[in-house]
């Protein structure tokens, strides 16, 4: 117990020391799919220097607190900037934030003194499902590559001095989804665009220019995204403006990833088998650090999603179990309960949320059981055995020294002779309780074979070589 309490409080202070070492590293903007640098300020030309530039904010994942602060966050710089337009980039499955934290993000972009563009891209896999679909309802301009889908929207949320629409197809996206095609017919898109849709973000730039928007509640703004240019061969060619580039800082990646459902499922399942692990070894080592480093961002990870708290009461009951069975050394009953403890538990982890699977898909799940088994009956049971065996190289006169049974031997467990603990098997499967007198009669390998100092089923001078006995008698 004393080990436990030390790794217990190692913990939360390795969890600090980490965030406070990753804590000290600089946020940075990354460009990604771009061919200017997100901190250059060089033009294409002259005249497209002129233009005030484009900001681009990639979004994906599911919209957590990490997230919507971001975007609000983005919109802030845009304005303080003087860009004309944000663009964020949607691959999104769902929010995991409050209603109120959604309608707070729909309110910021609904009055931002800049223009917004949503655009659902670059792959053609791209979603934007649950309620972060209704910024699609609160944007200036809208657009997505072909291929992708928007839907699940839920019921619309109620703004002050601004309204979610979706046109014609609102009714339709409540409830289920739809693709790039049904969105441009039924009007949710703001863009006009070709059959193909905005296949890159440079086509983004190119299909806003022109567009007529209402931008910190003055109408009929005209984005001016595009100028025309002479090139080398003296043909006009369109330039697009300076496109910044910016993504979420490392701490915010961090944490915005340890927030997605598997990561967290697995970083909390991973820590709490090496903490296990780290208390049945000598001394708080690397393991113990990193079980509570993982086990830390786990705990946050499930706090940041909708998880059911039985099934986590579940998960913390299954490692239990585990650990009884470690103890032993051998897998037996226990083994078996944490088992079932675990499935159910890893099934049942994450409540299902409107137009967002939060479900752990059947590989993960596969993955992760199959670890956790071959962790508690192979891997930690040889780590015990290698703990409490000794050498027996030179040990032959333990042969007929007594002992004690530390707990129940039926047919193997512990024992202490001497000052030693050693595993242990009976004699001919003759049982022993905790606390019973023991002889040993026979060592195999690292194994001692031991019979009751009383009632023993055969005599343990039959195990002695027979010139010993033969002297014995004749004495």
């Amino acid at each position: 117990m004393r080990r436990l309490a030390i790794t217990l409080l190692v913990a939360p202070f390795a969890g600090l020391v980490g965030l406070s070492l990753l804590g000290g590293a600089a946020s940075a903007s990354s460009p990604v799919g771009a061919t200017v640098p997100p901190d250059s300020t060089a033009s294409a030309g002259d005249a497209a220097a002129d233009l005030a530039p484009v900001d681009v904010l990639q979004v994906s994942g599911l919209f957590d607190a990490v997230t919507v602060q971001s975007i609000e966050d983005a919109i802030a710089r845009s304005e303080s900037a003087g860009s004309q337009a944000l663009i964020l980039q949607l691959n999104t499955g769902g929010s995991v934030v409050s209603t109120a934290e959604m309608t707070h993000l729909l309110q910021t972009v609904a009055d931002a003194k800049v223009a917004i563009g949503v655009w659902v891209g670059q792959s053609r896999d791209a979603r934007a499902y649950g309620p972060p679909a209704q910024l699609f309802g609160v944007a200036d301009v809208t657009a997505m590559v072909a291929g992708s889908r928007i839907g699940h929207t839920g019921e619309l949320l109620a703004l002050q001095g601004a309204t979610v629409d979706l046109g014609a197809g609102a009714d339709r996206l409540r409830n289920g989804s739809m693709s790039f095609a049904d969105a441009r017919k039924l009007g949710v898109l703001r863009l006009d665009t070709s059959d193909e849709g905005v296949p890159t973000v440079k086509s983004m730039v190119l299909a806003m220019d022109g567009a007529v928007v209402e931008v910190g509640g003055v109408a009929g703004v005209v984005l001016d995204t595009v100028t025309e240019e002479l090139n080398d061969q003296g043909k006009t060619e369109n330039v697009a403006t300076l496109v910044r580039f910016s993504g979420l800082g490392l701490i915010e990646e961090m944490f915005h990833t340890v927030a997605s459902p598997p990561i967290a499922f697995l970083f909390f399942v991973i820590g709490c088998c090496l903490l296990i692990f780290e208390f049945f070894t000598a001394g708080v080592g690397v393991a113990g650090v990193v079980g509570a480093v993982l086990a830390i961002f786990g705990c946050y990870g499930l706090s940041a999603l909708p998880t059911r708290t039985g099934a986590v009461v579940l998960l913390v009951l299954a490692m239990l179990a585990y650990a009884i069975d470690v103890q032993v050394g051998i897998p037996r009953l226990w083994t078996g309960v944490g088992t079932t403890l675990f499935v159910l538990g890893a099934w049942f982890l994450y409540e299902p949320l409107p137009g967002t699977d939060l479900r752990l898909g059947l590989f993960t799940l596969f993955v992760v059981i199959a670890g956790v088994l071959l962790t508690f009956v192979v891997g930690m049971p040889s780590m015990v055995r290698t703990r409490f065996s000794t050498p027996t190289i030179g040990r032959e006169w333990m042969i007929g020294s007594s002992g004690v049974a530390v707990g129940a031997i039926n047919p193997e467990g512990v024992v202490q002779v001497g000052d030693s603990k050693w595993r242990a098997r009976t004699n001919r499967a003759t049982p022993l309780v905790a606390g019973d007198q023991l002889r040993v009669i026979a060592i195999d390998g690292v194994t001692l074979e031991v019979e009751p100092m009383e009632g023993a089923a055969r005599d343990y001078r039959e195990r002695r070589p027979k010139h010993e006995v033969a002297e014995e008698l004749q004495s």
